[in-house]
């Protein structure tokens, strides 16, 4: 791989940085100050658009439906959550937050102490598992294609690959790199590849194993 110079300076895990894991739309920045009532509320809100998820699936969440589901004005559920990508990104707020956990301090090979292509090939295989379990409201929740790149969750996602890449391969231009490696992680693609085309789940991780050994220059084991 070509040498191409990069003007930033290399991350530091990015654990050190607790502000990435949180998510949400901007509306949601004044939680930590919600009045009891109002903490409440949103739970409520939350649980009406969980139910209306398990019942009618992700395409019946609609600001209108779960207004009506928790019984208040379609204003409350508005202020609350901005539109339907901020009230979908809610409901995925948990299983995000315990990904992030996950691969910022869990145990190796996904969380630190493993060397930077171990950690990527176990990000990959993690992603796709996790995914197929919330692959109905990871599209659903897609942002529209001005936010798609700067999401929060997404943006902490690939700021960690970043990271692997910069230390794996510190020549590279990783940035634009990491961009390609997780153009195989999209919530849309694994939709197509095991939805419409019935590619079995050990097949994507095979490539995205490959994948990562081809872009690293490793050798794989055996």
């Amino acid at each position: 791989m070509s040498a191409v110079p990069h003007p930033l300076p290399t991350p530091q895990e990015p654990v050190a940085h607790p502000e990435l894991v949180q998510l949400g739309t901007a509306l949601e920045g004044d939680e930590p100050c919600l009045r009891a009532d109002a903490a409440r509320n949103r739970a409520r809100l939350l649980e009406a658009a969980g139910r209306l998820v398990a019942e009618r699936g992700a395409e019946a969440v609609t600001m209108e439906a779960v207004a009506a589901e928790a019984r208040v004005g379609k204003g409350t559920v508005f202020r609350r959550f901005g539109d339907r990508t901020g009230l979908l990104t809610a409901l995925l707020d948990h299983s995000e937050k315990k990904f992030q956990a996950s691969f910022l301090g869990g145990p190796p090979p996904l969380g630190p102490g493993a060397p930077p292509v171990e950690r990527l090939r176990a990000f990959g295989c993690a992603m796709l598992r996790r995914s197929t379990e919330d692959l109905e409201l990871q599209l659903a929740a897609e942002p529209c294609a001005s936010r798609r790149f700067t999401n929060p969750a997404r943006s902490v996602l690939r700021h960690h690959v970043v990271m692997l890449l910069r230390q794996a391969v510190p020549d590279a231009d990783c940035e634009l790199l990491s961009h390609a490696l997780m153009g195989q992680l999209d919530p849309a693609l694994i939709h197509h590849l095991t939805k419409q085309c019935g590619l079995p789940m050990a097949r994507l991780e095979d490539a995205w194993t490959d994948l990562v050994d081809r872009v690293t220059g490793t050798v794989p084991a055996g």
